[in-house]
């Protein structure tokens, strides 16, 4: 009976409470959690910005060790290291064959669903169903999920470093490498600078952008930025953001400019800041009745200027997790300067507390 972080209630604190765990069925698998980050849209679940099926043990962005595998997974085996992608990735539907693996259909439907590929959580307290967030469930020490939500990796690779690379790493990484048409000595704007924008940053480096413009409103964030790569940074609570971009790029505004933070207003000025023909990119999660007014019509198309979300970085998990893993373990990619705190699962609303304070990169859970 593994320990688990429950949302219970909207704005209730976190309960960590002991629940029942089924085995895996078919082409599921059973997993000990080693580590688990505490990302922004936990936090987006407990104050009710993501809607999801209640009482659901919370966490999406985790690593482990497979401990039992369900009929017909003949690709893992007990003992591997795996990552947890929080949306499970077929390989064979409509989106996965044509190398949009972030909208999987199966794993769509069920990273919204509070289950599994069956639509039902592992789950259980009382007799009564306890829901995965994400297809998920990773503030546990113990989980099921699909096999295809699960991406091998080397077993000495640090467990806290893996789970990262479920979440944050890829959806701020591959927003700037999948998503974005980022050309060598390009000038990027990032708005938000929090565990996925940090990401993002670095993924814009890698992507060969000269000029890395970070913007926020926390100065200690806006140092941490400098570490991953941006080149100049604006702290927008001092006066006119959009002007200072223009500011920095010879009155042009940025090739792209990246959202993530999730609001209607720093969507609006991401846009604002981008060039003629350049591209806005939206990462952060927005409320649902959050709406946008962009522009008039006839300006957006003499401006040749593209809006595009990005949904979990356009990442194919099955080959974009080995290849930050890769880089990680050659010096490219910055994971361990991500983590800010390492806690326990009884610590984990002091993390979610601390999350909203905006200083924190990213806390992480991990389970001996």
């Amino acid at each position: 009976m593994p320990k688990a972080a429950v949302c219970t209630a909207v704005g209730a604190p976190v309960e960590i409470m002991d629940v029942d765990l089924a085995s895996p069925k078919a082409g599921e698998i059973r997993v000990q959690l080693g580590a688990s980050g505490v990302c922004h849209s936990d936090l987006s679940v407990t104050n009710g910005t993501l809607p999801v099926a209640l009482p659901v043990v919370l966490g999406h962005e985790g690593a482990g060790t497979i401990t039992e595998l369900g009929e017909g997974v003949d690709n893992l085996a007990v003992g591997d290291h795996i990552v947890i992608s929080w949306v499970p990735q077929c390989g064979a539907c409509f989106f996965c064959e044509r190398d949009q693996g972030e909208l999987c259909e199966s794993g769509s439907a069920a990273a919204m669903s509070g289950g599994l590929l069956d639509m039902t959580p592992r789950f259980s307290r009382d007799g009564l169903p306890v829901f995965q967030m994400a297809a998920s469930g990773t503030f546990t020490e113990e989980t099921v999920i699909p096999a295809i939500g699960a991406v091998k990796i080397d077993k000495d690779f640090p467990m806290a470093d893996a789970a990262l690379i479920g979440c944050g790493v890829l959806t701020g990484f591959g927003a700037a490498v999948n998503t974005a048409s980022i050309r060598k000595g390009d000038s990027v704007v990032v708005i938000g600078c929090g565990g996925v924008g940090l990401n993002t940053i670095q993924g814009a480096k890698y992507a060969g952008a000269e000029r890395i413009i970070a913007v926020d409103m926390v100065e200690g964030k806006l140092n941490t930025a400098k570490i991953f790569g941006a080149t100049d940074t604006i702290n927008a609570s001092d006066g006119d953001a959009v002007g200072k971009v223009f500011e920095l790029t010879g009155g042009r505004g940025a090739d792209v400019a990246f959202e993530v933070i999730g609001l209607g207003a720093t969507i609006e000025q991401a846009f604002q800041m981008t060039r003629r023909g350049g591209q806005a990119i939206i990462v952060g999660v927005p409320s649902f009745d959050v709406t946008l007014t962009l522009m008039p019509a006839m300006d957006l198309l003499v401006q040749e200027k593209q809006i595009r979300g990005c949904w979990y970085g356009g990442s194919n998990v099955h080959t974009d997790v080995p290849k930050l893993a890769r880089l990680y373990q050659e010096g490219t990619l910055l994971l361990d300067e991500l983590i800010s705190a390492r806690i326990t699962l009884d610590q984990v609303n002091d993390a979610l507390a601390n999350m909203s304070s905006g200083e924190i990169a990213r806390s992480v859970i991990e389970y001996k």
